[in-house]
């Protein structure tokens, strides 16, 4: 599959820190045998998110598009809000898979407003932004990925 990573953070846009969730989300990606065909780190705003997912999608630049970032309860997060303005169909059992499989490592996992869907022949997904939760999020439904994409398709 072609995929694509987007990270949402103000501070790793501005360079005040280093991206590291998006660079695990890829790598879990590539350990999966897929290829990444887009990578970009962005700022928590929802128009420079929505635009990020639409080009990438309607380009058909990717299969699969992973967000991490953005997705808690404070102010500036706002990535769930993104993807559901851009996709067409939801799919809530990919992101019941991620909430419950965190749930089984912390209970703030419960905190965490992953969202997921399709636009045209390409799934969205978000995924958290801090690194472990980022991984285990994707560990969770990496294996579903392939068959979403090929349902798409169809």
């Amino acid at each position: 599959m072609r995929c694509a990573v987007l990270t949402v953070s103000d501070r790793a846009s501005a360079g005040v820190y280093a991206d590291e969730a998006g660079p695990i989300v890829e790598r879990i990606l590539l350990d999966a045998g897929h290829t990444i065909e887009a990578r970009a780190v962005i700022p928590d705003e929802q128009d420079k998110i929505e635009h990020a997912l639409r080009a990438w999608a309607d380009e058909r630049r990717a299969d699969v598009i992973v967000a991490t970032g953005g997705t808690g309860l404070g102010p500036r997060d706002v990535t769930p809000e993104a993807v559901r303005a851009v996709v067409e169909k939801e799919a809530p059992g990919i992101a019941e898979a991620m909430r419950a499989a965190g749930m089984q490592i912390t209970p703030f996992a419960a905190l965490s407003r992953q969202v997921a869907g399709a636009r045209g022949n390409t799934l969205i997904v978000c995924v958290p932004g801090s690194p472990k939760a980022a991984a285990e999020s994707l560990d969770a439904i990496i294996e579903i990925l392939p068959h979403a994409v090929e349902m798409l398709r169809a």
